[in-house]
C-alpha cells in the first residue's frame, strides 16, 4: 500500500492528487513521511483576565451583543464582545457574515483564536467556535498542522492521513533492538502513527526522538559509505603554485587576514597533493571567501585547465563575473572568464558553449546551468559551489562524467559550531575564516518595538538622501487571515506612502525567476532605493550601498537566518545599520534578540542559540539552512546529532559491511535510502 499512488486514498481525485504533489507527497508512503509542522493544543478555557498576547488561547463566557458586520473594500469584518467576571474580549472574524446570525447576544460559548493588542486592547482573531460538549471532546489533544498550499486544507491533509495509517502496510524495524534498547527509542510503526496524532506531549517527543534519531542515522551511515568511496582518491590535476597568482595576490589593494592566509594554503595543499579536494569553507558573511575562490580558479587556470564556479541565483553569477573581469583587467590577468545561465538566449549559450569546449573560456561561472549535459569542458579540474548549493551525488557525478573528477570546494556562510560541522559535512575537510577583514566596519543594531518604525522610516530617508540604499525584510508574501504579521505586499503600500517620491518595490520567492532577477539587478544597480523582500534575498546578491536592513516580526525568525540577513548589508565601505523590530511581548523574546544586538559573529550567535533552544523546543524555527532533514535540526538536536555519530561510528567499526544477522534490515534500508537520496543527498 505505501508505494501506491496518494490518489488510491478515497476522496482524493486527480485535482486534489495535484496540490499534494505541490508539496512533495505522490505516495502514500510519503505522506506518512509528510510530518506536521506544529501541533494545535486544546487547553482548558482561561479567565479573560489572564489571556495573553501572540498566542493561541481558549476562553469560555457569554457574547455581550449580537455580531456586528462591517465591510472594508473585499472584506467583511464581524466583531462581537465576549464577557466573563475577569473582562471584556473582543472578538474578529473575516468574510463569515453567517455569524452574524448564529451567534447572538446572551450566548455561552467557547472561544478559540490567536490573541492580539490592537488600539491597546486584546482581540481574539478569526476564533473557532464551540459548544461545552463539543470542546469536551477535543480538550487536552493534540491535533497536527501540515504545511499547505493554495487549495489543499489542513482538514484534507488530516482525512489522507488518517486514511493512510488505517491502510498502510507495517514495516519491520530495521533498527537493531540493542540500539533500541540503549535510547529508549519507539518502534516505528508505532513513531510513524504517534508523530501525527499523539495524545500528549510525552507522547510526540518519544516518537519524533525515534524519526530524528532515523534521518541522522541513515544520513551518516550515507555520509560514510560515500566518504570510504572516495578517501585518498588520486587526483588526475595536480595544480602547482602559479606565480601569476602570487603575483596577484601580493599586489591586491588590501592584505589578507591570517585566517584567510591559512585557509588559502590549506586549499593550495590539496590542489597540489595529488589526492582529490573535497574541501568546506566556512566564514561569515563578508569575511572574504570570494577572493580565495577567484585564486584557486586562477591556479587551474595557470596549469593549463578549468575551473568553474557555481552561484546560487542569476544576479550574483554575474555579479562574481563582473568583479572577476574588472579584477583581471587591473591586473593584466589573460585568462578570460564566461557566463552561463538558464535566462540566456539559445544563441548566447551556443557561443558560450563552444568557448567552453575550445578551452577559450578557462574559468566558467554560473547557475545549475553549469552542469547541464549540453556543457562540454576541456579538462574541468576545480568546482567551486557558492552558499546554499551543495553538490548532490549525481551532479558530481555529471561533473565527473565531463572528465576526470575535479577538486570540489563548498563555500558557506551558514555558521554552524565546528562540533556539529564536523559530524555533518563528515565527507569533507573543513576550513574556518574567523576573522573580518580590517576595513570592515562592524554593523551597528539595534532591537526595537513597532512603536519605532516612524523614526526607522526617517533614518532610511536620511541614508537615501546620502545616497544609500536599504532593505526591508517581512516574514510573509501577503496578508494572512490567520497569521498576524507584515507582509511584503501590503508594507510596500505602506512604504511607498510614507516615503513619497523614493522608488520602493518588493521581492518575494513566489514570482517568476525572470521577474525577480530583473528586481534584484534594478535594486544592485541603484535605481530601486528600497527593496521589500521575504527571505529570499538571504543569499543571492551584493550590494556595496544598501547600508540599512530593516527586519519586520524579527521574533519569527532563527537567529542564524537574522544574522544571514543582516549579512546583506555592511558590504561596502560604509556604516551599516540594522533594526530589528519586535511585535511580540512573549517571554524570551527580548532575550534571544538581544544576543544579535551584542555580537555580529555568526559562530557566536550559532551556539548562543544552540543554548537558548532546549533539546525540548521542537516547535522553534528549523534553522539548518541548506540541510534538510524532515524533523531533525542540527541546533535543536545537537545532542542527538552527536549520540547518533557516536554510534555510526561503533556500528561500522564493528560490523564495517553490516553482514551480522542483526543488522542485514539495516543493510536493506541504508541500501533504500542511498537509492532514493541519490539526487537528493547533500553531500
Amino acid at each position: 500500500m505505501n508505494r501506491e499512488s496518494i490518489d488510491s486514498l478515497k476522496g482524493i481525485g486527480e485535482k486534489t492528487g495535484k496540490l499534494f504533489q505541490k508539496v512533495g507527497v505522490i505516495t502514500v508512503g510519503d505522506l506518512l513521511e509528510y510530518y506536521p509542522r506544529a501541533y494545535d493544543t486544546y487547553e482548558e478555557p482561561c479567565p479573560i483576565g489572564e489571556l495573553k498576547p501572540d498566542q493561541v488561547m481558549t476562553v469560555a463566557g457569554m457574547l455581550y451583543k449580537t455580531p456586528d458586520v462591517k465591510r472594508y473594500s473585499h472584506i467583511q469584518v464581524i466583531t462581537t464582545t465576549l464577557k466573563d467576571v475577569t473582562g471584556t474580549l473582543l472578538l474578529t472574524w473575516y468574510n463569515m457574515p453567517y455569524l452574524h446570525t448564529t451567534l447572538k447576544a446572551g450566548t455561552k460559548a467557547i472561544f478559540r483564536g490567536r490573541v492580539v493588542k490592537k488600539s491597546g486592547r486584546l482581540t481574539m482573531e478569526q476564533p473557532e467556535v464551540f459548544t461545552a460538549e463539543a470542546y469536551e471532546q477535543v480538550v487536552h489533544s493534540m491535533q497536527p498542522v501540515y504545511g499547505q498550499t493554495k487549495g489543499l486544507s489542513n482538514k484534507t491533509i488530516v482525512r489522507a492521513q488518517r486514511q493512510a495509517l488505517s491502510l498502510r502496510t507495517m514495516v519491520r524495524d530495521y533498527m537493531p533492538a540493542d540500539l533500541r534498547k540503549k535510547h529508549e527509542l519507539a518502534e516505528y510503526n508505532f513513531a510513524i502513527e504517534h508523530i501525527h496524532f499523539p495524545t500528549d506531549r510525552t507522547e510526540l517527543l518519544f516518537a519524533r526522538k525515534r524519526l530524528v534519531f532515523d534521518e541522522f542515522f541513515l544520513f551518516l551511515m550515507a555520509v560514510r559509505r560515500l566518504k570510504e568511496g572516495r578517501e585518498d582518491k588520486k587526483s588526475a590535476y595536480i595544480l602547482n603554485l602559479s606565480t601569476q597568482v602570487e603575483d596577484l595576490r601580493k599586489s591586491l589593494p588590501y592584505s589578507l587576514t591570517n585566517a584567510q592566509e591559512n585557509v588559502l594554503n590549506e586549499v593550495y595543499g590539496d590542489l597540489s597533493g595529488g589526492r582529490v579536494m573535497n574541501r568546506l569553507i566556512q566564514g561569515d558573511v563578508g569575511s572574504g571567501k570570494t577572493i580565495i575562490a577567484i585564486l584557486a580558479l586562477l591556479q587551474a587556470a595557470y596549469n593549463g585547465y578549468q575551473g568553474a564556479l557555481m552561484a546560487p541565483t542569476e544576479v550574483l553569477a554575474k555579479q562574481h563575473l563582473e568583479s572577476m573581469t574588472e579584477l583581471f583587467a587591473m591586473h593584466q590577468i589573460d585568462k578570460k572568464p564566461i557566463l552561463v545561465t538558464g535566462s540566456m538566449t539559445a544563441k548566447e549559450k551556443r557561443i558560450a558553449y563552444e568557448k567552453i569546449a575550445s578551452h577559450e573560456a578557462d574559468i566558467i561561472i554560473g547557475t545549475h546551468a553549469l552542469i547541464q549535459e549540453k556543457v562540454v569542458y576541456d579538462n574541468l579540474a576545480l568546482v567551486i559551489t557558492d552558499e546554499q548549493h551543495r553538490f548532490g551525488v549525481s551532479q558530481r557525478e555529471m561533473l565527473g562524467k565531463k572528465g576526470e573528477e575535479p577538486h570540489v570546494l563548498v563555500m558557506s556562510a551558514t555558521p554552524i559550531p565546528r562540533t556539529l560541522a564536523i559530524i555533518i559535512y563528515g565527507d569533507l575537510d573543513i576550513s574556518v575564516i574567523d576573522e573580518l577583514p580590517a576595513n570592515r566596519l562592524p554593523i551597528k543594531n539595534c532591537v526595537v518595538d513597532t512603536g519605532y518604525r516612524k523614526k526607522a522610516y526617517e533614518f532610511i530617508r536620511k541614508e537615501i538622501a546620502s545616497g544609500r540604499q536599504a532593505y526591508v525584510i517581512c516574514p510573509m508574501v501577503e496578508a494572512s487571515e490567520m497569521i498576524d504579521a507584515e507582509n511584503v505586499v501590503d508594507y510596500t503600500k505602506t512604504l511607498i506612502e510614507a516615503l513619497p517620491g523614493i522608488p520602493v518595490e518588493y521581492l518575494h520567492g513566489k514570482m517568476k525567476p525572470k521577474e525577480k532577477n530583473g528586481i534584484m539587478e534594478r535594486f544592485a544597480g541603484g535605481e530601486i532605493k528600497v527593496l521589500v523582500s521575504t527571505t529570499v534575498i538571504e543569499v543571492g546578491v551584493n550590494v556595496p550601498n544598501a547600508t540599512v536592513m530593516l527586519i519586520e516580526n524579527a521574533e519569527r525568525f532563527g537567529l542564524a537566518q537574522l544574522h544571514q540577513l543582516r549579512g546583506r548589508v555592511g558590504r561596502g565601505k560604509y556604516q551599516s545599520y540594522c533594526i530589528m523590530v519586535g511585535a511580540s511581548d512573549q517571554e524570551g523574546t527580548k532575550e534571544r534578540l538581544d544576543i544579535l544586538n551584542q555580537s555580529n559573529d555568526g559562530f557566536f550567535i550559532a551556539s548562543e542559540d544552540l543554548k537558548l533552544r532546549g533539546p525540548g523546543d521542537i516547535f522553534g524555527i528549523r534553522q539548518s539552512g541548506d540541510l534538510e532533514f524532515k524533523l531533525g535540526d542540527i541546533f535543536t538536536d545537537a545532542n542527538l546529532l552527536k549520540t547518533v555519530s557516536e554510534e555510526v561510528k561503533r556500528l561500522f567499526k564493528e560490523d564495517p559491511e553490516l553482514e551480522k544477522e542483526e543488522h542485514l534490515e539495516l543493510k536493506g534500508k541504508l541500501q533504500e535510502y542511498l537509492e532514493k537520496s541519490y539526487d537528493k543527498l547533500n553531500l
